[in-house]
């Protein structure tokens, strides 16, 4: 059966830079003291290379540019702010904030837009440009920003791990990531849920699951590092076996590298495309890398800029339209 090709959004930088609203939680983040105007030039760059590069393999992208004003630093990661879904059968009452009609409950099929509670004040400013835009068309909208108010926080593909043939979700806990949110929003969206915590070499809070795991069709990336409660790690890898994903682990030097933050597409041809940084992929092994090609072409653009001042790569960059 031919896969259905992805139609991806990506958000062209205008002010791409370190932000520091940020950085207490994301500790993939560097700075230095490179020119704020140089950061940007090298990050539209790395951005406009990027887009070439998947569309010269056929995979359907609408790019979005980002407004100077207001200032977004990380207006280059759409994901985290808004996801797009097909339920295929609603039929749990949503609470009363969301305002969606009775008369949804037990339709198919139905297009369904989260817009997420972001943890960073400018972060928040993001979500205007991009919903404004791709709005239109979706019967069901679940606005969940409202929950900025009690800091309550869940940033996106950032924080859940949508496995979408499946319909299970993954969500490592953190300030970001917010797992009694977590559960309600795929309880509506008719999802399981798998649920853990995942730390960094020095036993920091890892603030994205996206960047320790990633699951694609018949596979499934994750730093098994990163989850030390041995019952928690039972969980999730028996999770994944029992959805027939072939696990590849990856180890903590290889998530500094970003190789958990990658993402499979599937061009207009239907064919398998596995998307992740140039320096996530040369931190690979040769095994790992042939493991991965059995699923997919993999394309690897260098994203070094993005990565270092943003801590994040290439699979933040995509919102997945479905």
């Amino acid at each position: 059966m031919k896969n259905k090709a992805s139609e991806i959004i990506m958000v062209s930088p205008a002010r791409f830079g370190y932000n520091k609203q940020t950085a207490s939680t994301n500790l993939f983040q560097q700075n230095d003291d490179v020119s704020a105007d140089k950061i940007q030039e090298r990050a539209l760059k790395e951005f406009e290379g990027f887009v070439k590069l998947l569309k010269k393999n056929h995979v359907n992208v609408k790019v979005l540019k980002d407004t100077i004003s207001p200032a977004t630093p990380d207006s280059i990661f759409p994901n985290n702010i808004v996801s797009f879904h097909t339920i295929e059968n609603l039929t749990v009452p949503a609470p009363p904030e969301m305002n969606l009609p009775d008369n949804l409950l037990n339709f198919k099929n139905i297009p369904a837009l989260v817009i997420y509670p972001m943890m960073a004040k400018n972060r928040r400013r993001e979500r205007e440009g991009v919903i404004r835009k791709k709005m239109k068309g979706y019967s069901v909208v679940f606005d969940l920003s409202i929950n900025e108010n009690h800091e309550n926080f869940l940033e996106g593909t950032g924080s859940i791990i949508f496995d979408y043939e499946n319909q299970v979700a993954y969500a490592s806990n953190s300030k970001r990531t917010n797992i009694e949110l977590f559960k309600m929003l795929c309880q509506h969206l008719n999802y399981s849920t798998v649920t853990f915590s995942s730390v960094d070499k020095k036993g920091n809070e890892i603030y994205h699951t996206n960047v320790m795991m990633c699951i694609g069709k018949g596979f499934a990336v994750v730093c098994d590092e990163c989850v030390r409660d041995k019952e928690e790690l039972f969980t999730l890898m028996k999770s994944l076996i029992d959805t027939d994903h072939k696990i590849i682990t990856i180890n903590y030097k290889q998530l500094n590298a970003f190789a958990g933050n990658m993402y499979q597409l599937f061009n207009k041809k239907g064919e398998s495309i596995i998307v992740m940084s140039e320096q996530g992929y040369k931190s690979l092994k040769k095994e790992q890398i042939t493991k991965l090609k059995k699923f997919g072409k993999i394309l690897h653009p260098p994203l070094y800029t993005i990565e270092k001042y943003g801590g994040g790569s290439a699979r933040c960059m995509i919102a997945d339209v479905r």
